[in-house]
């Protein structure tokens, strides 16, 4: 989700994917895009929970993103309008310019510490 509203792949700048792993655990993520809406940042957080419990399953998350569509789709094109508005795009755009190719990986860590939830201020 964080990919989709950034346009960016997560932890870009990390060299090492144990870095990342660890820091993931320990309850670091990345830093949300300004102007994401609010429930959108609200359900990634969901999906970001220590505990895989907790997260959304793929129907609700299906259904909570077509419902978060379907309230932009509605909405008039002046609030629409407003909205963009209050975006600072400049801020965005100069946040998640760089691009750098990347393919996913599968590792296998063992060992490692029981997963933590991010808390406010740990985020990249």
């Amino acid at each position: 989700m964080w990919e989709i509203s950034s346009g960016q792949t997560p932890f870009i700048n990390y060299e090492h994917e144990n870095d990342i792993v660890m820091n993931i655990i320990n309850g670091i993520r990345p830093k949300i895009v300004p102007g994401t809406p609010l429930e959108y940042k609200n359900l990634m957080k969901e999906c970001w929970d220590a505990d895989p419990l907790k997260r959304p399953d793929a129907n609700t998350l299906c259904n909570k993103i077509n419902d978060i569509n379907l309230h932009y789709q509605n909405m008039s094109d002046e609030l629409f309008k407003s909205e963009m508005d209050n975006l600072d795009m400049s801020k965005v755009e100069e946040n998640y310019t760089s691009s750098r190719l990347s393919t996913s990986k599968i590792h296998n860590f063992g060992n490692l510490p029981e997963p933590r939830n991010a808390t406010e201020g740990k985020s990249v």
